[in-house]
Parts: C-alpha cells; structure tokens; sequence
C-alpha cells in the first residue's frame, strides 16, 4: 500500500491534486488560507483588535453563571440555548472593545497606582475592615480570573466608566424643559377599572389535545442532562505530618522571634506647637520656664492640663499610654529611652514642636516560653516544605493521572481514596466539589465527558487539589407522558383560560369605544372609581398605571376614553379614563435641582447610548 502511493504520487495522480490545490488558491486567494488557519482561535475582529475564543468561552461561563446566581440552584443551565448565550456574550464583548476604543481615542487613563487604590478599598476584598489578600484570591478565582486578568479587567470597567460619566456629566437642560416635565410627573387621572378574570373551570381539554401538545413541545419535557463523578482529593494539610524539623533549627527560630520582643515606656509629655503665634525661639522658653515650675514641686498632669497643646493628651494630663520602640518621633523616641522611672526631659524639639517627656513606668518585655511557641515554630518551619511537597505531589498526581485510564493507580500512588459524587447538571450540585464552578466546567469539558479522560488538576482553594472522571453519564432523555401530563393539563388550561379572557375583554373594548354600552357590563357598580391618582398610586398594579398614563385624554365634550391590558395572572382589566388634571407647581431652587439632575443623567444616558450606536455604525467588525 505504501509503496503504491510513492510511485502514485510521481504520477499523474499527484499532478492533478497540486493543480486543484493551484486553482483553489488563485479562486480564493492565499490571504483568505492564511486569514482562516490565524483566525482559527478568534470569535470576532473589531477595528483590528481580536477577540479569542479563550475570552468568549469564558464570557459564555460567566453569563451561564449569572443565570444560576439569579435564578437559584434549582435552575436548570442545561436548558440554556448555547448560541444564544453565545451571540448575547459576543455581543458583549464587541461592544465593550468598541468602548474601550472610544475611551482610548478620548485620551483616558488610569494609573495602576490609583487601580491599587480601588482593589485594597473594595469591601468584598476586606476581612476585619482591612483589605485580604487571601480573600482577594478567593474571589477572584471563583469568578474564573488570575491576579493579572482580574487587574485588566477593572482597569477596562474603570476607563468605560470614565467615558460614560464624561458623556453623561456633559448634559443640561433649560428651565422650561424642566418644568414641561415637572407638569407631566405631577399630573392626575381620574379612571375606573373593570377586571374580568380568567375561569380555568370554563375550559375544556380532551386527551387528545394534551397529547398532542406533548408530542408537539418534546424538547421541553427532557430530562437535564447530568453526570456522576469519580474524584480524588490531594490536601496539603496532610503533608505536615511527613515533614520533620529538627530541634536546632527550633531554638535558632525561637531565639529570632524574642530577639524583637522590648520593653515598654509608659510616658507624658506636654507640647507647645511652633506656629505663626508662636515662635520656635519662645516655644522653647515658654517650656524652660514650664520645667522650672516642676522642679519646684508642681504636678507635671496639672501643668499638662493647663499648657499643652496636645487635644489627645492634654485632658488627661498628657499620658501617651504604654508604647514600645519605633513608636514616636525619633527625637522624642531618644530623649524618653534616656529617662530614669519619674525623671522629666530638658525641653525635646520633634516635628511636632517643644516638648518636656515624664517617664512614668517601664514594662520588661514579656518573653514566651519555648513550649508555649513551639507548635506555632514547627507550622512556619514547616510551611515552605510543605508548600513545597504538595507542589510536586501534585505534579505527581496530574502526571499520573495523565497516563492512566482510570484513577485507581494514581490514588494508590498517592494513598489517596476515589470518591463519588452525586449526579449533577451543568448549573452545578449544591455542595462539595459540584458546587464549584471550575469542575463542573471541567466535567462537561469534551476532554473530560466525551474522551473519558481524567482531568488535570483542579485548584478548589489554595490547600485543595483533586483530579476528577466523568464515571457515569446520563444524558438526556424524553420524560414519560404519564409523569408530565398533569402539568401539561394545568399550562393548556391557564393559557386557554387566559386567550378566552383576553378576547372577551378586548371585545368589550371595542364595543365600550364605538359606543355602545352593553347593560351588563358598563353598570357603574362594576367599575372601580379612582380619582386623583398619580404615576406611583398605591394600590393599582404597575402594568395598569403604565396603560392608563399612556391613554389619550378623554375628548372636549367629557366622553371617556378607554384601553385595555392583560396582567400577569391571565385577567383582563378594561381602563375608563374619565379626567385628567395638569399641576403647575411652584418648585423650590432645591427640588429644580434636583429634577434638573436626574433629567440631565436621563438625557446624558441617551447621548451615551447614541454614542455607541455610532461607534457601532462606524467599526468594521467581522465574526469568525
């Protein structure tokens, strides 16, 4: 066989393959080979700038996660439609680049010092009210981002937002425009209501029609789609045990943490602030005359009180309280470790000003005991091996796993034991390894579901790695007629319910409008008389008020108008709008302002939107 295609290929065969291959290229031109084999990774180009599919999966990934956090841990991920996901993420992206190039050509910037800024005083990086580094890795990594893509992307979130506030802040309005709205916000409507509900009871459904509905929507009665796991755990708390330390390298530890430990100086002072009233030269003869005064015998709390300048100490006769070295202003620091117990300063000059310093009592350095430290002094002596062995047992592990076809070697090799999940869907389970997102990621990855392959790695937290194995798949299949037909019954009652309503009530509509007044219904007992109600009326559902503010007013000669909308719950409500009422109210300059504001952001936001329509318009974008 091989030989028959060598001698083939110094034939004819060979010359007609090359001179199709020739003819191709001329047709579509070699870019367009070129351009397909390097777009090969990409989702999208815009105005030059790729967007990868690294970057639209992970889009898709987050969109996906979204809809789990909203919706709950009951919702169903698999029953997402994939491409709309897709196109709706793309769309996002396309759009976010075209903003960013707007920001660009805007000459905006943001320094990594001011990004720095943001992350340390970003709440949900915090623990104890102080920034976490811990924490930040944490969150960062269960929203799929590395430090480095976590920073790009805030700086990307900042530079849109620093576009959209400049567009946005740039708007005004003029007076007249302002009270035109006013006038509009505060009118009133006088209406009625008749509500005609939906009778589920009036419906009449055969076998025949829910079966066929069932054969009709099979898509919507499948089973989701799940898998069962096999995982194996590797924790780095478990190597602590197979690192050993020796009892000299103990004591050198233990010797270097005391060394640090001082004693503490309990010290007063009374300060004299060098200022445009006060010179350096009388500060300091002001004090002069001061210590004097207690060399004579006064109380240095009662000389503190009344003369120094201190508002944190001054009230309470200038105790600066306990403090150890590296504390205080390096002078003062000098002057106060030079005092005996009870002993004053010669007048101390530090940034502050002038000050005399009372030492009032030192404190010896509480040293621990080897014992009470030594459990702490074997974990940080131990720390780095550890670190550094769970680094390459992981390695180890992934390597192992890597080469075998299931993971009964590799945990042997690890001492490890192969764990079971419960099945779970693509939204993920509600604890343990299927609730994170990574895995379950990874479970549903092609290598991991349809390869059959075991998983590389997994990072759950920063002391927790498992490898996992798709050991049972459960795809999805139609539900049985029998376990679905109650629901089927009760959506095709509620919806025929609701079209029955629906005609009835836009039937009376149409008669109500022509005129005529059908005794029946039009009775006055049956409607429900609201009178002065404004855009926000308690009481009166949303989707009614929207309805009646958008009717047109009732003619000149007091005829009402009339309008019609379905609700939420399948009744049908008829709108008599029988007045309306026009407010000219006298604004303060406060309220003007105010509504002044929130027209200019409104109308700021359409100019916004308009700006990215034109971005929009003008880019060439091209979908790969």
């Amino acid at each position: 066989m091989l030989q028959n295609i060598r001698d083939n290929s110094q034939g004819w065969i060979a010359k007609t393959i090359i001179g199709v291959i020739v003819a191709l290229m001329a047709f579509t031109g070699f870019d367009a080979i070129v351009n397909s084999t390097s777009n090969s990774r990409n989702a999208a180009d815009v105005n030059g700038e790729k967007i990868t599919l690294d970057t639209l999966n992970r889009a898709v990934e987050m969109q996906r996660r979204q809809f789990i956090q909203q919706f709950g841990k009951d919702f169903d991920a698999s029953q997402l439609d994939e491409k709309m996901l897709r196109d709706s993420a793309l769309n996002s992206l396309i759009e976010r680049n075209l903003l960013l190039q707007g920001a660009e050509d805007a000459g905006l910037a943001f320094s990594q010092a001011a990004l720095d800024q943001i992350i340390l005083q970003m709440p949900v990086f915090q623990q104890d009210g102080q920034f976490n580094a811990a924490v930040f890795d944490m969150v960062i990594r269960q929203q799929g981002y590395g430090r480095m893509e976590f920073r790009e992307r805030l700086q990307q979130d900042v530079l849109i937002s620093q576009l959209q506030a400049g567009l946005v802040g740039s708007s005004f309005l003029t007076d007249a425009e302002v009270d035109a709205f006013v006038g509009l916000e505060k009118q009133t409507r006088d209406f009625a209501t008749l509500t005609l509900h939906a009778d589920t009871k009036a419906v009449k459904l055969t076998d025949e029609d829910v079966k066929a509905y069932y054969d009709e929507h099979t898509d919507r009665f499948m089973t989701p789609e799940q898998v069962v796991l096999e995982y194996v755990e590797l924790k780095k708390d478990a190597f602590f045990d197979r690192v050993e330390v020796k009892d000299d390298e103990l004591q050198a530890l233990y010797q270097k943490e005391i060394a640090g430990l001082s004693e503490q100086r309990h010290a007063a002072h009374i300060l004299l602030e060098v200022n445009d009233k006060l010179s350096d030269d009388e500060a300091k003869a002001q004090l002069e005359e001061v210590k004097k005064r207690l060399d004579s015998g006064e109380d240095f709390a009662k000389l503190a009180k009344e003369v120094s300048q201190d508002p944190g100490s001054a009230a309470s006769g200038g105790d600066l309280g306990y403090a150890g070295q590296g504390v205080y202003d390096p002078a003062f620091e000098q002057a106060l470790y030079a005092l005996k117990d009870g002993e004053v300063s010669a007048p101390v000059r530090s940034e502050f000003g002038w000050h005399l310093i009372k030492l009032l009592g030192v404190q010896a350095a509480d040293v621990p005991s080897f014992g009470s430290m030594k459990e702490k002094l074997v974990r940080e002596l131990k720390a780095p091996r550890v670190e550094q062995r769970f680094v390459e047992a992981t390695k180890e592990l992934e390597d192992a796993a890597f080469e075998a076809s299931d993971l009964a070697q590799p945990a042997q090799e690890q001492g490890l034991t192969v764990k079971v999940t419960p099945a779970f869907g693509r939204e993920g389970g509600s604890e343990g390894i299927t609730a994170n997102r990574q895995v379950v990621q990874t479970a549903f990855s092609n290598e991991v579901l349809e390869s059959a392959s075991n998983s590389g790695a997994i990072e759950l937290d920063p002391d927790t790695v498992v490898v996992i194995r798709v050991k049972e798949h459960k795809k999805p299949e139609l539900m049985p007629f029998e376990q679905v037909v109650a629901g089927i019954r009760e959506t095709l009652t509620l919806q025929q319910a609701n079209a029955a309503v629906k005609a009835k009530g836009a039937e009376l509509l149409s008669s109500l409008r022509e005129g005529k007044t059908p005794v029946e219904q039009a009775q006055e007992q049956d409607w429900k008389v609201v009178e002065a109600a404004n855009r926000s009326q308690e009481g009166v559902e949303p989707v009614v008020l929207q309805a009646l503010f958008r009717m047109p007013k009732p003619s000149a000669d007091g005829k009402p108008t009339f309008s019609g909308v379905s609700l939420n719950n399948g009744d049908y409500v008829l709108l008599r709008l029988n007045g309306v009422s026009q407010q000219n109210a006298t604004l303060s300059e406060e309220e003007r302002n105010m509504y002044r504001r929130f027209l200019a952001s409104r109308v700021g936001q359409q100019d916004f939107n308009a700006f990215r329509a034109e971005l929009k318009d003008k880019a060439k974008i091209e979908r790969f």
